[in-house]
């Protein structure tokens, strides 16, 4: 299938079109494509979760859907990458969405998806590695334990709480994951 269809056949929201644009510009594979809008709109899921479950939360909605959408935009130059282990895509992703005149607050998604754990890290960073991870049913408990101590911290309520809310949108989340590795695979590398 081709990246047209990756990006516009249904089944999943669209990606930002700025990401699009990028994405299509770059001549990015398929599986590219399919790749990042299952990500994103697990995303959409979280973000829209947030804003209902967590209102007092303060995070940048526009910045984690665009870091989802392109997180993995090096792999246009690291193809091998999109069926391989690989980190290289990481550092050239950042510094081909910032040659390209992608923001810093947009851009560092790229090469922060992979280094949740790292100093600076912020919630938007969590969220989008969280949906790195959760849209193939991937559990990462650290992971997920630092996403459930910001909501703690930023809303007041106990962590058991969050913790429970967080477990459940992850569970649900995570039982589409079949439907979503399918798109993913039936577009080309």
């Amino acid at each position: 299938m081709s990246l047209d269809s990756a990006l516009t056949g249904p089944g999943f929201r669209p990606l930002p079109e700025r990401a699009a644009v990028l994405l299509e510009q770059l001549g990015a594979p398929p599986r590219l494509g399919a790749h990042l809008r299952a990500v994103h709109d697990v995303a959409c899921e979280i973000v829209t979760w947030l804003g209902e479950r967590y209102p007092s939360v303060v995070v940048d909605g526009e910045a984690v859907l665009f870091g989802a959408a392109t997180h993995d935009i090096g792999k246009v130059r690291h193809p091998a990458e999109l069926s391989g282990p690989g980190a290289e895509h990481e550092p050239v992703g950042y510094a081909l969405l910032r040659d390209l005149g992608v923001e810093e607050r947009l851009a560092r998604f790229a090469r922060t998806h992979a280094a949740w754990d790292g100093p600076g890290i912020e919630i938007e960073d969590l969220l989008v590695t969280l949906a790195d991870k959760v849209w193939k049913a991937k559990r990462v408990p650290e992971l997920e334990q630092l996403v459930v101590d910001r909501l703690a911290a930023a809303s007041g309520e106990p962590a058991w709480e969050a913790f429970i809310k967080l477990d459940d949108l992850l569970d649900r989340i995570a039982a589409g994951a079949e439907e979503r590795l399918a798109f993913q695979t039936a577009h080309d590398v």
